[in-house]
């Protein structure tokens, strides 16, 4: 099968510049490609998870993937899809972003040298952050309509509050990230979210204006539920890809408890599963789709965690379930007894742990009788913890069917 076709049966591709063109640059050998990445934090999320498997299908079928790291554009920040102005970050932490990021990409793609289609990560800091601007202005600023541009969707949405000139420029400094890629590498391919479509298109324009030479861009779909809501929002924010800011049991435990109706499409998307075996899956009726969850959720974790903490996290829920009071992957808080002299109350200590975001919404959800220490449900808004009760193994809290945590005495 056609490397796009499987894209598309997969439910990747959402739009394609010239389309039967691009098929051809594929028939004749290895495409070179890139995709785009903003270091705005220590870690990627689920939000980029869809163009980095994309990315990986398109290597193992022969093609060359560049990761391009934002250390100049993240200085700038990307408008498209934000009402707001995005925070300025320094140089000192983008470059930290760039070497987190660095270290999670090579969890899917191949950066062995020895292969001809070998994954490179690049930086646009190594030639944006020196730029001469009015020769950045005069060959390449010239080529750019402004009126064209203000049609552009991800301008569109910040007009009512205002659009800053530095963030007018980042369409055409993406684009010059195209055409760099395309004189250093031979990239004639950016591919990328959806919500990225304006800037691509004019980045695959700028090649063919500047240098007459064929360009395309390809858009993924975002990762949405069912009901066409972004997925990968849990209580404490994003669902980010490091074990420090989302543990490999949470991370587990989010997919095993996806709605019955997106398991097909994330097992197709998530994970490198065959195309018969994700049917197959998909069409399971009432509790069999359970088995299908837990083999999304297991194959996406070792993807993300390895093998190990996959089967940790699977080993733990399967322990909760089955209604054993301590399991060891578990997210844990640690807590001392000076900790508990200054509040020990339950409300508090779940809101410190993150299973709530504020006293407020976990005081609401004692008085909703949703949380339950141990075998018994917690009632009291003031019940407080006591040091026996965190001795030794601890004590297990849970919010709801489907939070856990754990709480233990330290010392």
């Amino acid at each position: 099968m056609h490397i796009l076709d499987e894209l598309k049966e997969r439910g990747f591709i959402r739009q394609v510049t010239f389309e039967e063109d691009l098929y051809k640059a594929f028939d004749k050998g290895m495409v070179t490609f890139y995709t785009g990445f903003d270091p705005t934090a220590d870690s990627l999320h689920i939000g980029h998870y869809i163009p980095i498997m994309a990315m990986a299908h398109l290597q193992r079928a022969g093609h060359r993937p560049i990761a391009l790291m934002g250390g100049g554009t993240g200085m700038v920040g990307d408008p498209s899809g934000k009402s707001d102005l995005r925070k300025v970050l320094t140089v000192e932490d983008i470059d930290h972003n760039v070497e987190c990021f660095k270290k999670q990409m090579s969890n899917f793609l191949d950066f062995d040298p020895a292969k001809p289609n070998c994954a490179l990560i690049v930086n646009n800091a190594d030639w944006l952050r020196n730029l001469n601007y009015i020769e950045f202005l005069r060959d390449v600023g010239s080529l750019f309509s402004v009126n064209r541009m203000l049609t552009a969707e991800c301008y569109k949405q910040r007009m009512e509050k205002g659009l800053t000139f530095l963030e007018f420029n980042y369409m055409i400094m993406q684009s010059y990230d195209f055409l760099m890629l395309n004189h250093k590498y031979g990239c004639i391919l950016q591919a990328g979210g959806d919500d990225q479509w304006s800037n691509m298109l004019s980045g695959a324009d700028l090649i063919r204006r500047k240098d007459g030479k064929d360009a395309f861009a390809l858009t993924f779909q975002l990762l949405l539920n069912s009901e066409g809501k972004k997925m990968g929002k849990t209580e404490k924010g994003a669902l980010w890809l490091s074990a420090d800011k989302c543990s490999p049991y949470d991370f587990y435990q989010y997919w095993r408890n996806v709605a019955d109706a997106d398991v097909e499409k994330c097992l197709a998307l998530l994970t490198f599963l065959p195309m018969d075996e994700v049917r197959r899956l998909g069409k399971l009726q009432g509790s069999e789709i359970n088995e299908a969850k837990r083999i999304l959720a297991y194959e996406v974790t070792k993807l993300i965690h390895g093998a190990e903490e996959a089967d940790k996290a699977r080993q733990a829920a399967e322990a909760l379930f089955g209604g054993a009071a301590h399991a060891g992957s578990i997210p844990t808080t640690e807590l001392t007894r000076e900790d508990l002299a200054q509040d020990a109350r339950v409300i508090a200590l779940i809101t410190r742990a993150g299973m709530c975001k504020s006293n407020g919404e976990a005081r609401k959800t004692v008085q909703q009788g949703g949380l339950t220490i141990g075998e018994d449900k917690v009632t009291d808004v003031d019940f407080c913890f006591t040091p026996e009760m965190l001795e030794g193994e601890g004590v297990v809290v849970r919010k709801g069917k489907k939070t856990y945590h754990k709480f233990v005495l330290k010392g």
